[in-house]
C-alpha cells in the first residue's frame, strides 16, 4: 500500500531509471551519452510494460479470486523476470519487425536518434494508456513508435507498409478470435457440467479433461513463445510436446478431482489451481517475448555505437536484459495493481470457470495465429476473451429472461437493458485506445525523434 502511493511510486521509478542509466555508463566501454540516455528510455519503457501489459495475465486470476493481489504480483514478478532472463531474445532485429530498412539511415547517429525517439514515444503512449485505464499492446506501441520515428527521420517511403498491413489485420482478428473461443469454451463447460442435474458426476468426468486441454495448450504455447528464442520450435513440434503433457496432467488430476468434487460448492474451486498455473505460464511467456519491446532498441543502439555502423541484427547484452526484466517487475509492483483490478473486476464479473475459459482462449488463439503466421497481441487476445465471456453471459441471460417473459414472468425491457453484464464504458475506452495505439505512438515518436535530431 505504501509503494503504490503516487509520489512514492514515481520517486522509486525515477530512481530506477537513473540507476539504469548509471549502470549503462559504467558497463559500456565508451560510456557514450547516447547509450546512457537510450538505456534510461529503455528502463522507462520496461516500467510501463510492467504497469500495463502484465495486468492482462494476472487480471482474470485476481478477478476470479483464485489469487490475491499480493500473490499475483509475486508470481508475475518472478515469472516475468525468469522469462526475460531465461527465454528472452538472444538476437533482436535492429528495426522492430522490419518496419524500416537499415539502409534508409544516413549514418549511425541518425539511426541511434531514430531508435531513441521511437522508444520514448512508445513509452509515453503506454504511460498515457495506463493512466486512463486502458490495457494496450506494447508490441503495437513500439511498432508505431518505430514507424513514426523512422518516417520522421527517413521519410514515409522508408516504411514497409506491407508489414504494417499484416500487423493492422491482427487488431481485429486477435480480440474477435479470443472472444469467440472463450465464449464457446464457456458454453461447452456449461453444457457438460454446470447445467447438468448431477453436476458432481459430470465434474469428475470432465474437469480432468479440461485440465488436460489447458495443459496441452499452455505447454504448446510455452514451447512456441517462451522457448522459441532458445531452440527453434515450429507449431507441429510444439504440439507434439504439448499433447503428452496434457495427457499426463489429465491423468494426474483425476484423483484430486474425484476427492474435491464431492460437494457442488467446491466445483468452481477445482479450476483455481490450473488458473494459477496458467497465469504463471502466461507471465513467463510474456517476459520472454515482450521484454524485447523495451530492450530491443537499446541493444540495437549499443551495437551501432560499438560497431560504428547500422547492424542488421545484434546480440542483446546480458546487462540490457537485466534492466528490462527489473523494469517490468518494478513497473508491475509500483503501478500494476490498478489495471489488474480493472481487467479482472470492472469489465465483467469473473469466477474461476470464466477465468479458465479466458486463459485457455488466449493460449489457443496465440497458437492458432502463430500456426497461420498472423501477428497477434496477447493483450488484445486476453481482453477479447473477457469481452467474449461477458457478452456470452448477456446473451444467455437474455434468453432466460425471454423465456420467463413468455410465461408471464421476468423483467421489463427497460430493466433488462439496464442490467448489462459488460461495462460499456470500459469497452468503448479500450477499443478506442486499441484503435489509436499505432497512430498515437507514431505521432509521439515522430515528435520525439524530431526534437532529438534538432538537439543533436
Amino acid at each position: 500500500m505504501f509503494v503504490s502511493r503516487p509520489l512514492v511510486g514515481l520517486g522509486i521509478a525515477l530512481f530506477l531509471i537513473a540507476l539504469a542509466a548509471l549502470a549503462a555508463g559504467i558497463v559500456t566501454p565508451s560510456g557514450s551519452g547516447l547509450v546512457v540516455l537510450a538505456t534510461a528510455f529503455g528502463a522507462y519503457m520496461a516500467l510501463n510494460i510492467g504497469a500495463n501489459d502484465v495486468a492482462n495475465n494476472m487480471g482474470p486470476a485476481v478477478g476470479a479470486k483464485a489469487l490475491s493481489m499480493t500473490g499475483a504480483i509475486a508470481i508475475a514478478a518472478i515469472c516475468e523476470s525468469a522469462g526475460a532472463l531465461l527465454g528472452g531474445a538472444d538476437v533482436v532485429a535492429t528495426i522492430s519487425r522490419g518496419i524500416v530498412g537499415p539502409e534508409s539511415f544516413q549514418g549511425t547517429e541518425a539511426f541511434t536518434l531514430t531508435m531513441m525517439g521511437g522508444l520514448l514515444g512508445a513509452a509515453i503512449w503506454v504511460n498515457i494508456a495506463t493512466w486512463i485505464g486502458a490495457p494496450v499492446s506494447t508490441t503495437h506501441s513500439i511498432v508505431g513508435g518505430v514507424l513514426g520515428a523512422g518516417a520522421a527521420s527517413a521519410g514515409l517511403a522508408a516504411v514497409s507498409w506491407g508489414t504494417m498491413a499484416a500487423i493492422a489485420s491482427s487488431w481485429v482478428a486477435a480480440p474477435v478470435l479470443g472472444g469467440v473461443i472463450a465464449g464457446l469454451v464457456l458454453a461447452g463447460v456449461n453444457a457438460a457440467i454446470l447445467d447438468r442435474e448431477d453436476r458432481v458426476t459430470a465434474a469428475r468426468m470432465w474437469v480432468p479433461v479440461l485440465i488436460g486441454i489447458m495443459a496441452t495448450a499452455f505447454a504448446t504455447y510455452l514451447a512456441m513463445k517462451g522457448l522459441g528464442h532458445v531452440v527453434r520450435i515450429g507449431p507441429g513440434r510444439a504440439l507434439a510436446i504439448g499433447v503428452p503433457v496434457g495427457i499426463l496432467a489429465a491423468l494426474a488430476s483425476r484423483p484430486f478431482v474425484a476427492e474435491r468434487a464431492g460437494e457442488e460448492a467446491t466445483l468452481e474451486s477445482l479450476f483455481r489451481l490450473p488458473l494459477i498455473v496458467s497465469a504463471a505460464f502466461l507471465s513467463f511467456a510474456h517476459g520472454a517475448n515482450d521484454v524485447a519491446n523495451a530492450v530491443g532498441p537499446v541493444a540495437a543502439i549499443v551495437g551501432a555505437e560499438a560497431q560504428g555502423a547500422v547492424p542488421s541484427a545484434v546480440a542483446v547484452p546480458r546487462w540490457v536484459m537485466v534492466i528490462g526484466a527489473a523494469g517490468i517487475s518494478f513497473g508491475l509492483i509500483l503501478f500494476g495493481p490498478r489495471l489488474i483490478r480493472m481487467v479482472g473486476k470492472q469489465i465483467t464479473k469473473l469466477n474461476p470457470v470464466r477465468a479458465y475459459c479466458i486463459s485457455l482462449a488466449a493460449a489457443v488463439t496465440v497458437i492458432a495465429a502463430s500456426w497461420l503466421g498472423l501477428p497477434v497481441s496477447s493483450t488484445h487476445t486476453v481482453i477479447g476473451g473477457i469481452f467474449g465471456v461477458g457478452f456470452y453471459r448477456e446473451w444467455r441471460a437474455d434468453r432466460k429472461l425471454g423465456r420467463s417473459q413468455q410465461s408471464g414472468k421476468g423483467l421489463a425491457r427497460e430493466e433488462r437493458r439496464r442490467r448489462k453484464l459488460v461495462r460499456r464504458s470500459h469497452f468503448m475506452t479500450i477499443v478506442a485506445a486499441w484503435a489509436i495505439t499505432v497512430p498515437a505512438a507514431a505521432l509521439l515518436s515522430a515528435l520525439a525523434a524530431s526534437v532529438l535530431h534538432w538537439l543533436a
